[in-house]
Order: C-alpha cells, then structure tokens, then sequence
C-alpha cells in the first residue's frame, strides 16, 4: 500500500478526535498522516501511523460498526502492527453506541479476546478514578457535557456507560495498579481475563500512568481510548528498532492565503472563544440556525460580510449557541435536522470562501469540521505541530493545499482562534 509498511493503524470516529490522535503520534516522532474516510487506493508517501478519520460517532450502529471494519481492512492491508480505536476523552456516546459495537466488531475481526478503554486526556484535564470520568474538578456528568445537544452524558461511571453498550463483560483496571506499573497492569489484565472480561476500563490521572499503560500494551493487537493513550505508543516502537529518528514528523509546507474561522460547536469551550473573538471586536458573522431554515440566502450574506473585511482581517462565521438556544432550535427543527441544516451551511460557506481566496481554515467542532472537509474535497491531512493540547496545524495532500486547524468543540484556551491564526504565519513552513 505505501512504500513501506505503516507501524500503526487508527481508526477515529471523528474528524477532530483524529486529528487531536495524530497530533499525538507526531509529537512521539511518528510521522503521520490522517485520511478524511476510507482511502480508495494507496497512499504514495511513506509514514509511521495512519489515522482514518470517520464520521461514525453519531451514525446509526450498524453504520459506524461497517465503516469502522472497512478502515480496519484497509489498515490491515497496509501492513499495520497494531490498531488503535480512537473516541472522545469525554466518551461521547449515548447507551445506544457507538463505542461499545464497535469496539466489539473490532475485537471479533482481529480475533483478540481483551482490550483496554482509557479516553484519559489528563492534558486537557479528563482524568478517571475508579472508573469514573473527570473534566478537571468536575464529574463528567456535571461537566456541560451532561448537555451535549447529539450525546448527553449523564453518568460519569464509564464501567457501567460502556456495559449497557456491549455483551461484552467490561471491567476495570484500578489507580492502584496502574500506578505500579507494567508488570502490575499485566498480572491484573491476566486475573480480568480469566474473570471473563474482555473490554477494561482503565483508570489514569497523570501522563505517567498513560505511558505505564502504553508500555503493557506494547503487544496488544487493539487498543480503544482517547489520544492520551496513545502518548506511549511511538516509544514501542522505537525500543523495538522500528522507529527511525527523522527528527522532522512536524513539518509542514508553505500556505499562503486568506484566513477564516468556522465554529458549529456549541460546546462551553467555544462559547467563550466565540465570545474573545467578538468582545475584540473583531469582524464576525452569527448564523441564526432558525433564519437558515427559513431563509437560505443566509449563506450568500455569511459569504458577502466575508468579502467585505476579508482581505484585511480575518473573519468569523459561527452558528454556535447557548445549550438553551440548542433546545429551542431542536424543539422546533429535531435534533438531526437541526444539527444537519448547520453542518450543510457551514460546509457550503467553506466552499465559498475557497472561492475568496481563504487558504488557511480554523474549524472549531467535531461534526462542522467533518462536514467541512468533506464539501472542500479534502482526502488526507499530514499532521504538523500542535497549537494546543489536541489541536494541531494540517496540510491537505493534493493541490492546491491547505492549511487547517480542526478543534473539537471542548478544546483550546479562550484566545485559541486569534491564538491559531497567529502560530499559522510560523508552524505552516
């Protein structure tokens, strides 16, 4: 498939949680490249670790669980080593999915009877103890995600979350064995096994305890987390004298260009970016999901505000809302149709200001920047150096390139876009 076979193979069930992954394995020395869906024919570069970013975290099951096995055989086409499913480090799914199916049909494909699950982030803050989630101080259920429009997580403890998802028996793996390290991990993995448990949910507060368990998973076949887990996984490799020292997996081309920034995410970390970006009083446009449904040239005057300040300064287009406004919005339109109507608009609007000039994207939203990338033809991304925990730059593979910055909706500082804009004009070289 490429010119060499790739070490490590990633399947994410989203387009910033893919990205946040491979900003993860880059900075580990991995060389790496993220490709928007399936790939349909080879890649014709050589890397270290691929990341195929899907759009299945909200799907319907049997969807996400089809889209997930065919990334699979195509990994395994290219010679992978070992596999990485990757989700949200806030484990967004609700008890219907997706996490549980899918990482069960991975499992079954690869004929492995245990994997760990461990979305831990302790750079971002998602920590878990005794099975159950942290964001910062704060239970995940009293987090803000408890109102996610699409995956409402109401319960923190993620042993009986990811249980009512499989028929697979789920365990944990505690602090206190974790802390002690590989052997530890390794004696405790055996006792679970033999209790007949196959999915483990594996506590971790620190990037010490992520490196502990990347090292006893060194020769699992499947791993399930979020990017935490991953910050160990380059230095398997390496010790096992597959990883060569390049010393160059973050660079990036030159991309000159227009720049602008997109956000459908309503998540608390956005609201306050949205609200940095315009208390600047810099040049923004809010996109009113209500007027869209009524009045589609809110695109033509979203693109036209655009050309209008463009060329000096670059602009804002957000749909982002208050959980408030997001019920309202659902209530009226649903939730699919509301969620669609944004993600369609945002996509089409992207596309126009392609057409300006804009060569440099900042996408904030999991679900926008899929929506995004897909309506800009955008087929596979080299991943570059980070901005922000989770959140590194991109270049498209293909002409004419482009530079983007995809941010899930729970990431970043307050001042991430003008923060991004900024690291652009010196990372993207």
């Amino acid at each position: 498939m490429t010119s060499a076979p790739v070490l490590l193979g990633c399947i994410a069930d989203d387009f910033t949680g893919a990205t946040d992954l491979a900003n993860m394995l880059v900075r580990g020395g991995m060389r790496t490249v993220q490709t928007i869906g399936v790939p349909q024919a080879p890649l014709d570069q050589p890397v270290q670790a691929v990341v195929v970013a899907l759009k299945s975290r909200t799907a319907p099951r049997e969807a996400a669980v089809a889209e997930s096995l065919a990334a699979l055989e195509w990994l395994r086409a290219a010679g992978c080593r070992q596999f990485y499913f990757k989700y949200c480090s806030t484990f967004d799914s609700t008890a219907e999915g997706n996490i549980g199916p899918v990482a069960e049909a991975l499992m079954t494909a690869l004929g492995t009877r245990f994997a760990i699950a461990c979305p831990a982030f302790p750079e971002t803050g998602r920590t878990i103890y005794r099975g159950n989630l942290f964001v910062g101080d704060m239970l995940l259920n009293e987090s803000g995600m408890q109102n996610h429009p699409l995956t409402p997580m109401t319960d923190a403890n993620l042993v009986r979350v990811l249980q009512q998802q499989t028929q697979i028996k789920v365990g944990l793996l505690r602090y206190d064995t974790v802390q002690r390290g590989p052997e530890a991990i390794a004696a405790a993995r055996a006792d679970l096994v033999a209790q007949q448990v196959g999915l483990a949910i594996a506590d971790a507060i620190s990037d010490d305890d992520l490196y502990k368990l990347g090292a006893a998973c060194a020769d699992d076949l499947l791993l399930t987390g979020g990017s935490g887990l991953a910050i160990g996984l380059p230095a398997n490799f390496a010790r096992a004298g597959l990883l060569p020292e390049t010393g160059h997996a973050e660079d990036l081309p030159t991309i000159d260009g227009l720049s602008a920034v997109l956000s459908g995410s309503c998540s608390r970390a956005t609201r306050a970016q949205v609200a940095h970006w315009t208390d600047a009083g810099r040049p923004a446009f809010r996109i009113d999901p209500l007027a869209l449904s009524s009045n589609p040239a809110v695109v033509e005057e979203a693109l036209s505000f655009a050309a209008r300040h463009i060329a000096h300064e670059a602009v804002l287009i957000y749909a982002t809302s208050t959980p408030e406004e997001v019920i309202a919005v659902q209530h009226k339109l649903g939730t699919a149709a509301s969620g669609a109507l944004v993600e369609d608009a945002l996509a089409a609007i992207a596309q126009g200001l392609r057409e300006l000039g804009v060569r440099r994207f900042v996408i904030a939203g999991g679900e926008t920047s899929g929506a995004v990338v897909k309506a800009l033809g955008v087929n596979a991304l080299q991943i570059g150096p980070q901005i922000d925990p989770g959140v590194p730059w991109t270049a498209s593979l293909g002409a004419p390139p482009l530079a983007l910055a995809l941010k899930s909706g729970n990431f970043g500082t307050t001042d991430f876009f003008s923060k991004a804009l900024a690291a652009c004009e010196l990372s993207v070289r």
